[in-house]
């Protein structure tokens, strides 16, 4: 993991969720998404809480803690909130800024809005999320 900052195009762009999409498609994406900071210690998500967004790390890091637990650190180009932003289901972990943090949102009512849209992105979503759970598998 780096400390490098990251443009929301590219993050998109590069976001395994979103490779299989057009350039057209990340632009609609980015078009829904903003930019948000957080400072340290903030509860960005917490475990139990309703869908609210997905959230792609710009610059910074956070941890994640299931049961009061931490788990794990994520920082730049990792992203947190993909499976609540499509089942609509209460989170799974909680998430904290450990440092001065920068996420680009995407919201959960203009994410569903997309996929009723644009019939082409719902797919060529279900494919990459399809490929990350055959890769969770294998190990």
């Amino acid at each position: 993991m780096s400390n490098e900052s990251l443009g929301p195009e590219e993050l998109l762009a590069g976001n395994p969720l979103f490779t299989g999409l057009s350039k057209r498609q990340v632009r609609k994406l980015l078009d829904i998404s903003r930019e948000v900071e957080h400072p340290p210690g903030h509860v960005i998500a917490a475990e139990g809480s309703g869908a609210l967004a997905l959230h792609l790390i710009e610059s910074g890091e956070a941890t994640v803690s299931v049961h009061g637990t931490e788990v794990r650190t994520i920082g730049p180009r990792d992203y947190f909130g993909e499976i609540s932003l499509i089942d609509g289901k209460p989170r799974s972990a909680t998430v904290s800024a450990r440092t001065q943090l920068r996420v680009l949102v995407v919201p959960y009512q203009a994410f569903q809005r997309l996929i009723d849209d644009e019939p082409a992105f719902a797919r060529e979503l279900l494919v990459s999320l399809c490929a990350r759970i055959r890769e969770l598998q294998s190990h």
